[in-house]
């Protein structure tokens, strides 16, 4: 409301706007220890923009709850942050009136080594860790270079543990091996060179320590260690240097195999039991505390054998198993513990897998989201489908090597083969049969498990 007098004033005349370009909404590279400098087309209509404009840059170091600040144009400093894509702003300052104007954008901060490929391999049992640039040259041996040392022998995972809370991001390496001699090894993701030997992941590390398989699901990470679940504490401030410490194993008597889903509770199997077991969200052990509905199978123990592969889900999971009277199994059953008081495993099959003649000792597995196994066999990899057993031999011909190491792309649609010497990319999508359409020659000895950045 007004006075019915006021007739306002109708002499003014709005300021113009600065206009900036090629910045707003964009994504700009940056390389870890180098120059960034950031030069956006500046124009202001009725001012000149040299002396009537003020500029303030502010980037988010979000895992350390801070922003660093810089003022002037250009934006010319030496990049100093971890390597990952960071929401930054820019604000316009007009002297002239104090209007302050906000123009968003991204910085994707990387290293020489935030593109490409990391693979763990064996030479004639020496373990050896690579890395493959993005024009398919391989820096061989890369860990002994850099540290004059070897790993430890009897690699079995390279896990890349993930930035807090920011899953499908590389903070380091955990360079997990079976070596009752020598520690892992936890590798720094931006420079390749060793953070800590993975004794120093733990409050208090256990002794003997058979680091075992390790998983980053909800971006923090999980693992067995003899047996047993260990949890990160996440309890401290992402930044803090006990952020994603293991403490205390989770208490109980069991002893996991290497296969393990997380959700809202863990699920697992129990090599002393012979059956399923879950802990809840807390960790806790729960063991055989679940109800049971079907008969297909006694989920709580299945008999004594080895599991061979087990990925299990929200919906239909899947377990291969085998028994000591020298067949193989396939399990088929659902998981449902979205309420604890309603906890249920449903048995729905139990039958002779139809490829386990084709299984060997070291045959490495892979499931899609579409629930197509791949599974590897001397110098031939297999696909099959468990809902109407078909079986067949991919395209793929290694030449007669044995196919030691496979990985399946996210999407589904390209399977990551190694023999020795070798990586090779498959195509597995709709319509295509494992078709050979990329080759990395250069590895030392047989791979055992790849990181891919892109």
């Amino acid at each position: 409301m007004a006075c019915k007098k006021d007739l306002g004033n109708y002499k003014y005349h709005a300021p113009a706007e600065p206009v900036i370009s090629g910045l707003i909404d964009s994504t700009v590279n940056a390389i870890v220890g180098d120059s960034l400098i950031i030069r956006p087309g500046v124009s202001l209509a009725d001012g000149d923009p040299a002396k009537d404009l003020f500029f303030d840059w502010d980037i988010l170091v979000a895992e350390e709850a801070r922003s660093d600040h810089y003022t002037g144009y250009p934006l010319r400093i030496v990049y100093n942050l971890k390597p990952m894509v960071r929401n930054a702003k820019l604000t316009v300052t007009d002297q002239r009136n104090g209007i302050k104007y906000f123009y968003k954008f991204k910085i994707d901060g990387g290293t020489r080594f935030s593109k490409g490929a990391t693979v763990l391999s064996v030479d004639n049992g020496v373990t050896r860790l690579s890395f493959i640039r993005p024009d398919s040259s391989v820096n061989a041996d890369l860990y002994h270079a850099l540290h004059n040392e070897d790993l430890p022998v009897n690699p079995v995972q390279l896990f890349a543990k993930p930035l807090a809370y920011q899953e499908n991001t590389v903070e380091d390496y955990w360079v997990i091996c079976k070596d009752p001699a020598k520690q892992s090894v936890i590798i720094d993701g931006s420079t390749m060179l060793r953070k800590r030997y993975f004794g120093a992941q733990f409050f208090n590390p256990p002794t003997p320590m058979e680091t075992q398989a390790f998983s980053g699901a909800q971006g923090v990470p999980t693992g067995i260690v003899n047996g047993k679940l260990y949890l990160s504490i996440t309890s401290t401030a992402p930044f803090a240097p006990d952020f994603g410490k293991f403490s205390s194993m989770q208490t109980g008597n069991y002893y996991l195999a290497p296969f393990y889903s997380r959700y809202n509770f863990f699920f697992g199997f129990d090599t002393i039991r012979h059956g399923f077991v879950t802990f809840d969200g807390g960790g806790n052990f729960m063991g055989s505390d679940y109800q049971v509905v079907g008969s297909a199978f006694n989920p709580t123990n299945i008999g004594t054998g080895e599991l061979l592969f087990m990925q299990a889900i929200p919906s239909v999971s899947y377990a291969y198993y085998k028994s000591t009277d020298g067949n193989v199994y396939e399990y088929t059953f659902t998981v449902d513990m979205s309420n604890y008081d309603l906890r249920t495993i449903k048995p729905t099959r139990k039958r002779i897998f139809k490829g386990a003649a084709l299984l060997t000792n070291n045959s490495r597995w892979q499931r899609s989201a579409v629930d197509i196994f791949y599974f590897t066999s001397n110098d031939k990899i297999y696909r099959y489908n468990p809902v109407n057993e078909d079986l067949r031999p991919l395209d793929a011909n290694f030449g007669g090597k044995k196919v030691t190491m496979l990985k399946l792309s996210t999407d589904g649609n390209t399977l990551t083969a190694g023999v020795e010497g070798s990586v090779l990319l498959l195509d597995v999508s709709v319509g295509k049969n494992g078709v050979i359409t990329g080759r990395v020659d250069g590895i030392p000895g047989a791979p055992v498990d790849i990181v891919s950045r892109k």
